[in-house]
């Protein structure tokens, strides 16, 4: 089986070499390039091609969003996981926004970072528990979407079924999560996919798309 090939963004030169032997470690995952700006983030992902870029929000030159934003123009192939100390809900939306995949934080463990690696790597989109949290609580954001009725907005609690069934979480993870029964995490996105008009769960991914939760 081919190596996932990764590229380490990350202006931090003891942080770089910590990740480099990690990833060194495990047996289907090689680095095959370091960055240490957005600009050489971008360029060297360019003439890389890796299946992965691991990258820091806060780079000099380029921020981490700048970066992934040009590397998804220039290299669509190109899967960008954000790997930051910043748990605010307003950072994961701007690297989610500009096209990242994952969004972990620095303080978690290395078999979070493997498994939001090998997530992304077959198409999915991972965001560490402790993120996920802070996204599902923070405040609503109340854009307009297609047909959305104006004078029925989502519960705060209809935005957190939304987000993890966005997320494949099934009833019952969804119900673990936030603590309340399946019933009522189905009563819970009835009402709100009525009120947005969506009848399928592409439908809510898509949602979720447009609010930058995914």
């Amino acid at each position: 089986m081919e190596k996932l090939r990764i590229l380490l963004a990350e202006d931090h030169r003891i942080l770089r070499e910590g990740l480099k032997r990690l990833i060194a470690e495990q047996p289907n995952m090689e680095v095959v390039g370091e960055a240490e700006n957005g600009v050489d983030a971008w360029q060297k992902a360019k003439e890389l091609e890796p299946d992965i870029v691991l990258m820091d929000i806060t780079m000099p030159r380029l921020n981490g969003a700048e970066a992934t934003l040009k590397i998804r123009e220039l290299c669509p192939d190109v899967k960008v996981i954000a790997l930051t100390g910043h748990r605010a809900s307003a950072y994961l939306n701007e690297v989610l926004k500009a096209g990242a995949s994952g969004y972990v934080l620095k303080q978690a463990a290395i078999d979070e970072l493997i498994n939001a690696i090998l997530t992304v790597a077959k198409g999915g989109t991972y965001i560490d528990s402790a993120s996920r949290e802070s996204l599902v609580h923070s405040p609503l954001d109340h854009r307009v979407y297609k047909g959305e009725p104006q004078g029925k907005p989502l519960s705060q609690r209809e935005v957190q079924v939304l987000l993890l069934v966005a997320n494949g979480y099934t009833n019952k993870e969804i119900a673990h999560e936030l603590s309340i029964s399946v019933k009522t995490v189905e009563t819970h996105k009835a009402n709100s996919m009525q009120k947005l008009d969506l009848k399928s769960r592409a439908e809510v991914v898509d949602y979720a798309r447009f609010r930058g939760w995914t």
